[in-house]
């Protein structure tokens, strides 16, 4: 008896089953059992043979074992037929009762559905391209009108004082002054209608910013990064701040949108609460570091404690339901967007540390929580 060596083109289900067999026997006696013993027991449509020609059943594949005369092994056979048709498939071989000369007993172990492994594996993959998706991010509102708008004209921005420092046209006429790192933050800025801001132009801080802050009521709105960290020290040093906003955690005023501009200046602190509230200064201890790199990409989170020790590791999927459980937790690394939703848990859990991919727009970041992003530690 010759095997079919034709396959079928798309195979749906797999049928297996073992075997066992009272003498010796060879693969050839096992295939030549199942044609003849299941030959014209449902007429041509369902005739093993048939189906081989047709492509709709493929290769039996046979695999045995003899020993003290007995043989043992499995069948197994990939068909491309409905599941009734394939089932009756399966039910004919259990009944073979003789393989060769010898007494054989064939027993059903499963039928595999190999379109569920195609569903899994293409679930798996969604879910990894909506994660992508959601965390790139499509572009606001804010963004497109930004966009739509262009730039304001660089002629609106003045040069102040004997340095020539890039400034809003109403520098001298308000009450009060914005100090900023950049000559583009002071355009983006005026994208926003906002007038009095000037530029630092570098972590040194000029004389004509010092004298301002003396006689206006100043604000310091800085990057979200060490840079900013080190200009809000200097100007402690050296100017009166009354007031101090910062972007968000990664992020630089000269790229934030007009949305998050106002929001941010809205939600300004005293420069008491800034110094007391200062970001983490970098590096991050070296295996919190190491575990950022490591997360990307995986969408799991891990949880540490003071001693930066591991205590907790689960999928950003459970971070919500499972964060308020632990006992101990200090700092938090994920591969996600550190939401409204996860900063209340946070806030709630007294975690001091998130290290998250991104950072989603936020109506209240918690003072007493640092946040950053895996660009910023690794």
């Amino acid at each position: 008896m010759v095997e079919s060596t034709q396959h079928a083109p798309t195979t749906k289900y797999v049928i297996k089953a073992k075997f066992e067999v009272e003498g010796v026997v060879e693969k050839p006696d096992v295939v030549g059992a199942i044609f003849g013993q299941t030959e014209g027991l449902f007429g041509p449509d369902l005739d093993l043979r048939e189906l081989q020609k047709s492509g709709r059943v493929g290769r039996i594949e046979i695999s045995l074992e003899s020993k003290h005369d007995k043989t043992t092994g499995t069948i197994v056979i990939p068909s491309s037929l409905d599941k009734p048709s394939t089932a009756i498939i399966a039910a004919a071989i259990e009944s073979v009762d003789r393989i060769g000369p010898c007494i054989a007993k064939v027993t059903m172990e499963t039928i595999h559905d190999e379109r569920e492994e195609k569903r899994r594996a293409i679930t798996n993959k969604a879910k990894e391209i909506l994660q992508k998706w959601v965390v790139e991010g499509t572009p606001s509102s804010d963004e497109i009108v930004k966009e739509v708008s262009g730039i304001v004209r660089t002629a609106e921005v003045v040069g102040y004082g004997p340095e020539g420092l890039p400034a809003g046209p109403e520098i001298d006429q308000s009450n009060s002054i914005i100090i900023v790192e950049g000559r583009a933050d002071v355009i983006n800025l005026l994208r926003c209608g906002i007038k009095n801001a000037i530029s630092l132009e570098g972590t040194k801080v000029p004389e004509s910013v010092i004298q301002l802050s003396k006689t206006k009521e100043t604000t310091a709105f800085l990057d979200g990064d060490r840079a900013g960290d080190l200009i809000l020290k200097e100007l402690g040093q050296v100017a009166e701040v009354e007031y101090v906003a910062r972007a968000p955690a990664g992020k630089e005023v000269e790229e934030l949108t007009p949305k998050e501009v106002l929001r941010c200046l809205r939600e300004r602190v005293t420069f008491e609460q800034a110094e007391k509230t200062a970001r983490p200064r970098l590096p991050l201890p070296e295996n919190v570091v190491e575990t950022a790199k490591q997360l990307r990409g995986t969408l799991e989170a891990v949880v540490f404690d003071e001693n930066v020790k591991e205590v907790a590791r689960m999928s950003v999927s459970e971070l919500a339901e499972k964060l308020p459980q632990i006992n101990g937790a200090h700092t938090l690394v994920f591969d996600g967007i550190i939401t409204q939703r996860l900063l209340d848990v946070a806030e709630g859990k007294s975690l001091k540390i998130i290290v998250g991919d991104r950072i989603a727009e936020v109506a209240k970041r918690p003072f007493n929580i640092k946040l950053m992003t895996m660009s910023d530690v690794a």
